[in-house]
Parts: C-alpha cells; structure tokens; sequence
C-alpha cells in the first residue's frame, strides 16, 4: 500500500471509531435520562417494590462478620412481626407483600401483630423465635425497647432484617440490615410539593407521627430544613401528634382549625392523618383546596383526595418489602455480603398524574 493511502485508511479508522464513541456516549446519556423518568414516573409504582434507590450508609454485613452460619432459605423457617393492625393500608400492603413472597420462595412464614402495642411486638418476636425461627424479619413500632429481643436473638445467631422503621442498635451486630425509604428526603420531597401549593407563602401546621421512631424524626427534618432553606415565607407555626392514626389527626386538626382558623397548610406525615385532616376541614365547612394538604404513604384514599381537589400533593412510601427482605435474607445466608442499609424507590403523586396513578397506588 502506498504511503498516501496509509495515512488515508488511518484517518478513516479514526474518524469511524470517533463517531462509534460519539453514538456509544449518546446512547448512555440516553439510557441514564430514560432510567431517570422512569424513576419519577407515578404510573411505575417500583412493582413488588424490587427497585433500589441509591443511598444509604453504603457498608456491607457478612455472615461470618454477625457470627451467623450459612443455611438454605428453602429450608429456614422465617418470622416476620408486624407492628401495627392491619387497618391501615400501608401496614396490608406491607404484610401482603412479604406473604406473597414467602409463598412464592416456598419459605415456611410465621407472622405475628403488635396491635400497635410495644410489649407485645417485644413478646411476639420472642415466641417467634422459641416457635423455631431461624430469620426474623421486624417492621418495628418503635426504635427503641428492642434489647430482649436482641439479646435472644445473639444467643441463637438469628439474623434480622428490619423494614420501614430503623431500632437503635448496631448494624452487622445487633441485626443483619434495614430496608425503608429515605425519611429525610421524603420529608424534603413534601416540602416542595407544599412549597409549590403555596407559592412558598403563609402558614403550615405539622401533624406529627408517631414518637419515639425515626420515621417521624426524619420526615420533620427534612420537610422543616427544606422550607427554611427554599421558602422562609411559609411558616411553621404548629406541630403536634397524630401517631400515625386518621381519627387523631382528624381530633388534632379540629383543635388547629379553633386555635388557628386561619391556617393556610398542613403537612401530614401520613395519608391517614392527613385523611382525617380532609375530615375536619369538611366538617368546619371549609372547600376543597382552602388548605393545601400534602401527606406521605401513596395509599389509594390519598390519591383519590388530589383527584377530588383536597390533598395536594402525596409523597409515596413504598411498602412492598417482601421481594427486598428475602432477597436480603437469601443473599446473607449464602455467604454473600448484603448492604446494611438499602433504601427502596418511592414515587409521588400531584394533579398532573394522581387519577392515572390510581391503578398503581395500595
């Protein structure tokens, strides 16, 4: 080949594998957008809940750093303690989903209700384990008073997974990991569905969950730093309990309606509490949309409240922990390192997508 012909082949090359680089760049910018909207999309309501949202601590746990022994999930009986009656949707959503994943695994599930009472969840989890399990998975009332169970728990080398609400031990020690939503950014995420409700301007009242958890801990803080950060004309100006129950954030809220008759929002920390605020404006003789509500959970009443003008905003908290916990569980017992925080995909709901997100919502 002649010299001039070399260097013309050459530049081909070069130009061919440039455009290849280009169109390769192209394409996974837009994959990354595409894995983006589907990210924010209300219409995919994380199905089974299998999607991992990016965050947590990012340590690991390993069998032999808990002290645990290898075992077939086939083979182990799991029990899972719920914490609270299944009267709320999240806690039925919450509840079906690990049953219909234990049942799909073939693994043998002893569950058992708190009735949203401390001592008997410390109670069932122990009977639990004297009935023979060998994997707990906890949806805990509240995050501390968990000491017995964990002292019982290590003298066995039970592994546990804990989903929603976090207990005050030591990871990789105490228990194995936790599986839930990032509090604090949904408490951020409400925000700025109530900011843009109220043009960042008047006054908001806080239904507050349950205390004692950090559920309710993290969805304060991350709603109260973002107002103060991106809205310091919308104030807060009242905070009480609700614990997490429709009639008494509909109590607390007649309460704020004769305190403050004025009141402009309400950031409810659950659909139920904020539900039962729908029920307490309805009785004051308030219209839709006099105070803008925005809540937390996703839950179909919630959803079916944007499409009928009363809530503002919803904020998914997703409850499908079954195809996580017992992959988790799986992964563990084989040997494999699991992540001591894994933190689900939660979407969220507003006017533009509540009536098309209404199939999706539980």
């Amino acid at each position: 080949m002649k010299p001039h012909a070399r260097r013309t082949t050459a530049r081909s090359l070069v130009a061919v594998g440039l455009a290849a680089s280009l169109a390769l760049a192209a394409g996974c910018a837009k994959s990354e957008d595409d894995a983006s909207d589907t990210s924010k999309d209300s219409g995919k309501s994380q199905d089974a809940g299998q999607e991992v949202a990016e965050g947590g601590s990012g340590k690991t746990c390993a069998i032999g750093d808990y002290g645990a022994k290898k075992l077939d999930l086939k083979k182990a009986t799991v029990g899972f303690s719920q914490s609270e009656k299944e009267a709320n949707p999240f806690r039925i959503a919450e509840t079906a989903s690990i049953k219909d994943e234990a049942k799909k695994r073939g693994v043998k599930l002893l569950t058992a209700n708190a009735q949203s009472k401390p001592d008997k969840q410390i109670s069932d989890v122990q009977d639990l384990i004297s009935k023979g399990a060998d994997l707990l998975v906890i949806a805990p009332l509240n995050s501390d008073g968990w000491d017995p169970v964990i002292k019982s728990a290590s003298a066995k080398k039970i592994p546990i997974v804990t989903i929603d609400r976090k207990i005050n031990a030591t990871a990789c020690k105490d228990y194995v990991s936790f599986i839930g939503s990032d509090f604090t950014e949904q408490g951020k995420r409400a925000a700025d569905q109530m900011i843009e409700a109220t043009g960042g301007k008047g006054e908001v009242a806080i239904l507050l969950g349950a205390p004692g958890n950090n559920v309710t801990t993290e969805r304060t803080k991350g709603f109260t730093d973002r107002v103060k950060e991106k809205a310091p004309g919308l104030k807060v100006v009242f905070k009480q309990t609700g614990e997490f129950v429709r009639e008494k954030g509909q109590s607390v809220t007649e309460q704020l309606i004769q305190s403050k008759p004025d009141i402009s929002a309400i950031y409810a920390e659950n659909d139920e509490m904020g539900l039962g605020a729908v029920n307490a404006l309805k009785g004051a003789g308030k219209k839709a949309g006099d105070v803008k509500i925005v809540t937390v959970d996703g839950t179909k009443d919630a959803v079916e409240g944007i499409v009928d003008g009363w809530i503002s905003g919803v904020v998914e908290s997703n409850p499908r922990f079954g195809p996580l916990a017992f992959k988790t569980l799986d992964e563990f017992t084989q040997g494999k390192p699991v992540g001591q925080d894994i933190v689900i995909k939660d979407t969220e709901y507003n006017k533009d997508n509540a009536e098309a997100g209404l199939s999706k919502a539980y």
